[in-house]
């Protein structure tokens, strides 16, 4: 894991809300970003706080893939929220895309003090993509998280729903012509989105995912590497990785999601149950894949709630 020096701090501007934006990492000219949100609520002294990992299938997405209601809801028990960006899907591969997030995490917990955060006390949490990447962190990040959060994550990457044609997404849209698809990526590493990549509408980068998902070769695209090579991904599958010392866990998600299946979750709790890692399994019949972003419904307040109360337990 690389190393990020403390004081290699660039500030890229501020919001009335009190973000902050600052550069972690630069490859080549490309600087990748993360916002902080600072929590104005607890006791006086140093902070805990959660990195936050975007989904969008490791291709897509952003650190802005928040809504106010889930900063604040993290923000109201005392934790202040790190969001962050990678380097995405298939510029960049997979194992590189880990590393990103690895020296993500080493930069916070380098220079946390000088945002009065103690280095100590950090979670990671994560959607989607952004949920099997914290949970990658459970084994992978040196030291390992205080706890984990992961929303609709999944940990077995070779699971059928990731490496055959989905046929949801085939019922979906009609495939696209090939020329189509590949002028939404591009050769050089990217961090951020465009203004026209839409999951939901399928529009750039989102009709990549798509694409992938309809054709089922997801997986060998993210990763630069054969998926059916199963050795080879052993080290980047948490279902693979649980031991004794993993971090307690939370795990959201939905009994509908067509999207990444809720078996995912329940593989994940097997090994806890196996390994006695502590645990929390929060499902839902009535969540979709992206039902955190679904605007004034109860039962999303209610699931960052219980994600506040879990981390401020274990923080």
């Amino acid at each position: 894991m690389a190393r990020i020096p403390l004081l290699a701090l660039v500030l890229i501007g501020g919001c009335m809300d009190g973000t902050e934006t600052h550069v972690f990492k630069s490859v080549g000219s490309l600087g990748i970003k993360l916002d902080i949100h600072r929590s104005t609520t607890g006791s006086e002294g140093a902070r805990p706080a959660v990195m936050f990992v975007h989904g969008g299938g490791l291709i897509a997405g952003g650190r802005d893939n928040l809504l106010p209601s889930h900063i604040a809801a993290i923000n109201s028990v005392g934790i202040d929220l790190v969001s962050i960006d990678y380097r995405l899907a298939p510029e960049t591969p997979l194992p590189e895309i880990i590393t990103d997030v690895e020296d993500a995490w080493s930069w916070i917990r380098s220079n946390a003090e000088s945002f009065g955060i103690d280095p100590d006390r950090i979670a990671v949490m994560g959607h989607s993509a952004g949920g099997y990447l914290a949970l990658v962190g459970g084994f992978r990040f040196d030291p390992r998280p205080k706890a984990i959060v992961s929303i609709a994550g999944y940990g077995d990457l070779l699971h059928e729903a990731f490496v055959t044609p989905n046929r949801h997404y085939l019922e979906a849209r009609e495939p696209a012509p090939a020329e189509d698809v590949q002028r939404t990526v591009g050769a050089e590493p990217i961090s951020e989105p465009g203004p026209t990549d839409s999951m939901q509408r399928f529009t750039g980068r989102g009709l990549f995912y798509l694409t992938r998902r309809q054709q089922g070769d997801w997986l060998t695209v993210v990763s630069g590497h054969d998926q059916t090579d199963r050795d080879w991904f052993t080290p980047y599958m948490p279902v693979l990785n649980v031991s004794p010392d993993y971090p307690p866990t939370m795990l959201l998600h939905g009994a509908p999601d067509i999207d990444v299946p809720i078996e995912q979750s329940v593989l994940m709790q097997e090994q806890f149950v196996e390994h006695g890692v502590a645990h929390k399994f929060v499902r839902d019949d009535t969540w979709n894949h992206a039902f955190l972003y679904v605007p004034n419904d109860p039962t999303v307040d209610e699931a960052f709630g219980q994600i506040a109360r879990f981390l401020n337990h274990h923080l």
